[in-house]
Formats: C-alpha cells, sequence, structure tokens
C-alpha cells in the first residue's frame, strides 16, 4: 500500500481507520487474484487508491444519507460495490448491498473479498436481463453499458422512487442524448473526482419516452 495514496484518499472521502484497512485489505486480494484472471488492466492495478476506490468512492458523497436496497449491476472487480459496502459498514448505514455478476469466476471473487473485508453483501451470479426485478432503492454501474441500456437495467430493477448512479466518461452528454431518444428520466450531473471529463450521473423519474 502507498501509505501517500491511501491517507489522501482517507482525507478526501473522511473514511475512518478502520475504513482504510478494510480496503487496503481488498487492495491485496485484488493484485492476488489479477494475477491469474481479468478484474481490472495490468496498467491500472497500481492505481487502487487514486483510480478505482477513488472513482467508486465519490458516489457514496453524492449519496450521503439514505438506507435501503443497492444493486450494482455487472460488479466485476468490484469497483464500485466493494468499496462502496466497506465504506457504508464504517458509516453504520442500513444498506443492503447486492452484487450481480454473470461470470462465475468474478463472482467467487466478490464473495471473497466480501469475507476478506468482513462487510455484509450478497453475490447474485445471473444475468441483469434474467434477474427477477430487485425493487432496489439504489442502483449502481460502472464500465458496463451504453446509458441507454443502463437506463433499462434501472428502470426494471429499481424501485419507483430509486436512484442509479452510473459513472461515465468523456462521451455522457452523447450517452445523455441517445438515451433520452428511448426514455423519460431526471438526471442530475456531478463532475468526476478522478477525469476532468466524466461524470457522475444520478438517474431517477425513468419512464419510457
Amino acid at each position: 500500500m502507498s501509505d501517500r495514496e491511501a491517507k489522501q484518499f482517507q482525507e478526501i472521502f473522511i473514511v475512518s481507520r478502520e475504513t482504510i484497512e478494510r480496503l487496503d485489505a481488498y487492495r491485496a486480494l485484488l493484485e492476488r487474484w489479477n494475477a491469474r484472471m481479468n478484474l481490472v488492466s495490468k496498467q491500472s492495478i497500481t492505481e487502487f487508491w487514486t483510480r478505482h476506490a477513488a472513482d467508486s468512492a465519490q458516489i457514496a458523497q453524492i449519496c450521503r444519507g439514505g438506507t435501503g436496497n443497492w444493486v450494482d449491476l455487472g460488479s466485476g472487480g468490484g469497483f464500485p460495490a466493494v468499496v462502496l459496502a466497506v465504506i457504508f459498514a464504517g458509516e453504520s448505514r442500513e444498506i443492503q448491498m447486492t452484487m450481480v455478476e454473470s461470470d462465475m469466476r468474478k463472482a467467487s471473487f466478490l464473495r471473497a473479498a466480501l469475507r476478506e473485508t468482513g462487510v455484509p453483501g450478497r453475490v447474485e451470479a445471473q444475468r441483469i436481463e434474467k434477474l427477477a426485478p430487485m425493487n432496489a432503492d439504489f442502483i449502481s454501474a460502472r464500465a458496463l453499458a451504453p446509458l441507454h441500456k443502463l437506463v433499462g437495467y434501472a428502470k426494471r430493477h429499481g424501485a419507483p422512487a430509486g436512484k442509479a448512479f452510473f459513472l461515465k466518461g468523456a462521451k455522457a452528454e452523447e450517452e445523455i442524448k441517445e438515451a433520452l431518444v428511448s426514455w423519460r428520466f431526471d438526471v442530475e450531473k456531478f463532475p468526476s473526482k478522478t477525469d476532468p471529463a466524466a461524470l457522475v450521473l444520478k438517474i431517477g423519474g425513468i419512464a419510457r419516452e
């Protein structure tokens, strides 16, 4: 662990030392598993705190307070789901985290990450399209699909008053316009803390156009 990067993360996101220790246990597990399967790119594995963890943690900052069911779609290597689960546990926040990942090996990694960090959560090793509607209060996804698809997933799996948080890159505005051809929704845009060209989208009020 880079103590400097971990300390910067702690200061930016205002988390406890215990949360940092849990996240560092997750980082170490990610490095071990990544040596034999592709969870994150080999080039970015060294950017755990400044890229992957920070990218995920900014959702927790945007979504302050609130309790209920949280569903993370296409959880893969655990971003943002594992990071959020650790932060919420550190805040003693009543969030029930479900990670949806159809790849069995990645689902096994996610279960191992929950055990290693000691935080609550469950993993659904199914395809998003075949999973029974989850009625989630919160939904998240990172690097999963174009926004028009994500909005459809959020409509299927979100509660009527639920909110979705999607991490999007430089083409975020283009994706919003494309999604609005088929869907109506409310969207708030938050500048990313890890990429000046990227946005975090908070979406609600989803309906077919």
